[in-house]
């Protein structure tokens, strides 16, 4: 019992720490950003299971991460509430050519990130943006002016 514990309050810490790194941040991964989920994985996994290397821990251990995710999609999927706190809500970093600076300083982005992803669109300035949505899974989504 108190591997699946453990493995709980792992699960727990992974989605906190996830909500705070940022939604951009996660959704370009770098070679660095890989090792340390690799990294933080093992980490956890030794805080979890104690040294237990048994077939039996392993199972409890793997089955509680997987229950917790299976209940954590259902709880997003039927709550509106849950799901604003676990995965987040959009968040409007342009409206009608003005980038909202508040939003992209809340997010750690610059300027340059926001115009990067607005020329992958073919979109060179800022004036023709209408919206530029940060979505909660980390993409950023630009609606030109007509």
């Amino acid at each position: 019992m108190d591997i699946v514990l453990r493995a709980a309050f792992a699960y727990v810490f992974i989605l906190f720490l996830m909500r705070v790194v940022g939604r951009r941040e996660l959704s370009s991964m770098g070679p660095s950003d890989l090792i340390l989920l690799v990294v933080m994985g093992d980490l956890i996994q030794n805080g979890v299971t104690q040294s237990d290397y048994s077939v039996t821990g392993v199972v409890l251990a793997t089955s509680t991460f997987g229950l917790l995710a299976v209940v954590t999609s259902y709880t997003v999927f039927r709550s509106p509430r849950a799901k604003s706190v676990i995965e987040g809500e959009p968040l409007i970093l342009v409206q009608n050519g003005e980038a909202i600076e508040r939003n992209l300083k809340g997010e750690r982005l610059t300027l340059d990130d926001l115009m990067e992803e607005a020329r992958a669109q073919q979109i060179d300035s800022l004036d023709q943006i209408k919206w530029a949505v940060l979505e909660s899974n980390g993409s950023i989504s630009i609606i030109p002016k007509q």
